[in-house]
C-alpha cells in the first residue's frame, strides 16, 4: 500500500521541461528568473515556456503579431459582460465563466494536433488579458478598449484596463509582474490544468479548471488580503500595534512564507523594489514604507519572508487597480505556464488517476427504509 501524502506533499506526479525550483532557486527552462526578470519580455517568456527556448526576433515578432490579433474579443462576448459584470460578482468567479465561454467562438476547440494546440494557447493567451480588463470596465459603465498594436502584452493589459498609456516605470513592474508570476513548478493550479486535460479534454475546459483552482484564497488570492490589510493598518504608527494584536489572536499576516521556499521567495525582491520605485512615482510611497515595516517585523518576531504576493499588492494597488483585479492578473500572467503544463501533458499523455486510502466503515449490509 502506497503511503499517504495529505496534499500531495512531496509526490512526484510528472516530468517537466517548464520551470524548476531547486535549492529555492526559480528557473523557467533552465534560465535563472534573475536572468529573465532583469532582461526578458513577457512576451518571450511565453514563447520559453511553450517551446523550451527563447525565441529568434521573427518568432518574437510572430508571436507579438497574433497575440495582439487575438486580444480583440467576439462582440458577444463583451455583451455577455453586462449579464454578471457588478460589484456583486467577483471578478475570479467572472473570469472562471469567460473563459469557459471563449471556447463556443473555438469550432476547432477539440483539436489535440500539436499545431493547433500551440495557436489555441496564443489565443487564449491573448484573450485573457481582455476578458479581465473587459470585464472590469463594464461593471463600472465603461466601454472596453480595443487594443493598440504599438503596445507590449504587459503596456496593452494597462491600457485596456485604463484607457490611457501607461508610464515606463509601471510597464516596466507590470512586466516584471508577469514574468514573475508566469509558472511555479506543479502548483496547485497547474496540477488542476494537467488533471483536467489528461483525459483529453480540451484546452479551454483545462484553463477554467486551473482558473477554479486559482481562485482559492491558499493559492492566488494572498495579495488581495495583503491589500485590505495595509488598508486596515491606515499608516505607519500603526503597524506595530496591528501585528502585534494579530500575533495574540494568532491571526495569519498574509504574504509570508511559502511551502516550498524555506530561505525566501526569489521573486520577492524586484517587487519589493518596483513598489519602491511606484509608489515614489504616484505619490504613495508610505505605503512601500508599511510595507517594509511589516516584513522587518515579521522576519524579527516570526522568522517569515515575504513571498512574491506581498510587494505586488502595492505595485499593483500603486497603478489604480482595483484590489479584486490582483487575483485576475494573477491568472492573466499565469496563463503562460497554465498552457505550457497542458502542451506537455498531451505531449506523453496518461490520464492522472491517483488512488485513495478507504478509512470508512466496512462490512455493512443494506437495511430496508422501514427499519433505519
Amino acid at each position: 500500500m502506497a503511503e499517504l501524502k495529505k496534499g500531495l506533499e512531496g509526490v512526484i506526479a510528472a516530468e517537466t521541461k517548464i520551470s524548476s525550483i531547486i535549492d529555492s532557486q526559480l528557473t523557467y527552462a533552465g534560465y535563472d528568473i534573475d536572468d529573465l526578470t532583469e532582461n526578458a519580455e513577457f512576451e518571450e517568456i511565453i514563447f520559453l515556456l511553450w517551446n523550451y527556448r527563447l525565441p529568434n526576433q521573427k518568432e518574437l515578432t510572430e508571436l507579438k503579431e497574433k497575440l495582439y490579433k487575438y486580444m480583440t474579443l467576439n462582440p458577444r462576448m463583451y455583451s455577455h459582460f453586462e449579464e454578471y459584470a457588478t460589484d456583486e460578482v467577483h471578478p475570479m468567479t467572472a473570469l472562471r465563466t469567460s473563459v469557459s465561454y471563449l471556447a463556443h467562438f473555438d469550432e476547432h476547440a477539440d483539436d489535440n494536433d500539436e499545431s493547433a494546440l500551440q495557436e489555441r494557447a496564443i489565443r487564449i493567451q491573448a484573450k485573457i488579458a481582455s476578458l479581465v480588463t473587459s470585464f472590469a470596465r463594464v461593471r463600472e459603465g465603461k466601454e472596453p478598449v480595443k487594443p493598440d498594436a504599438s503596445l507590449s502584452y504587459a503596456a496593452n493589459f494597462l491600457y485596456m484596463l485604463r484607457g490611457e498609456k501607461p508610464t515606463d516605470v509601471e510597464v516596466e513592474g507590470f512586466n516584471k509582474a508577469l514574468i514573475l508570476h508566469a509558472d511555479h513548478e506543479l502548483n496547485a493550479s497547474a496540477f488542476t490544468a494537467r488533471c483536467a486535460v489528461s483525459s483529453l479534454s480540451d484546452m479551454y475546459s483545462g484553463i477554467t479548471a486551473a482558473v477554479g483552482s486559482l481562485k482559492g484564497p491558499l493559492h492566488g488570492g494572498a495579495n488581495e488580503r495583503v491589500m485590505k490589510m495595509l488598508k486596515e493598518i491606515g499608516s505607519i504608527d500603526n503597524v506595530e500595534p496591528y501585528l502585534e494584536k494579530a500575533f495574540e489572536n494568532k491571526e495569519k499576516v498574509m504574504g509570508f512564507g511559502h511551502r516550498v521556499y524555506k530561505n525566501g521567495d526569489p521573486r520577492a525582491k524586484y517587487l519589493k523594489e518596483m513598489s519602491r520605485k511606484i509608489t515614489e512615482e504616484t505619490g504613495q510611497k508610505e505605503l512601500f514604507e508599511m510595507s517594509v515595516k511589516i516584513a522587518d517585523i515579521m522576519k524579527d518576531k516570526k522568522g517569515l519572508l515575504p513571498n512574491v504576493d506581498f510587494f505586488s499588492a502595492t505595485v499593483y494597488h500603486s497603478m489604480n487597480i482595483e484590489y479584486d483585479l490582483f487575483t485576475p492578473i494573477f491568472a492573466v500572467s499565469r496563463t503562460a505556464g497554465w498552457t505550457a503544463h497542458i502542451l506537455e501533458q498531451l505531449r506523453d499523455n496518461r490520464i492522472m488517476r491517483p488512488r485513495a486510502t478507504y478509512v470508512g466503515e466496512v462490512d455493512r449490509k443494506y437495511t430496508s427504509i422501514d427499519e433505519r
